[in-house]
């Protein structure tokens, strides 16, 4: 047998074993009341990305640690007051861009507020 030969047969048999092996699947989202229900894991960990570098936050700052490993964190619990403050939070830039800025985006503009535009990477907005 030559090496061309040994190398095709180990490459076929790790392709079929790797069909055999259980894949990692994204982590089941639930409590989901503000983003829509049909969202992917990855599109709510990029929102949620969002949100950290808006805020200038770590996951913490609105979820509590998972009672069953304190060293991993609730997501669907509502136990911090932050999570429920950022749904209205998202609820009152979504009515302020569907109310003022929807013209804009039917002509194609992408003129919107966001987290960023009053939070500037603070947890707390300042005041002027």
């Amino acid at each position: 047998m030559n090496k061309l030969t040994v190398v095709a047969l180990l490459l076929s048999f790790v392709g079929v074993f790797s069909a055999f092996v259980p894949q990692a699947q994204d982590p089941a989202l639930q409590n989901l009341k503000v983003l829509p229900k049909d969202m992917t894991f990855q599109e709510v960990r990029e929102v949620m990305k969002g949100f950290n570098a808006a805020l200038g936050v770590k996951c913490d700052f609105c979820h509590v640690p998972s009672s069953a490993d304190p060293k991993k964190l609730d997501f669907a619990s509502d136990e911090n007051h932050h999570k429920d403050i950022a749904r209205k939070m998202i609820r009152m830039t979504a009515k302020i861009n569907r109310k003022y800025f929807n013209d804009h985006a039917k002509e194609g503009n992408t003129l919107t507020i966001s987290c960023a535009t009053c939070h500037n990477g603070q947890k707390h907005p300042k005041s002027i």
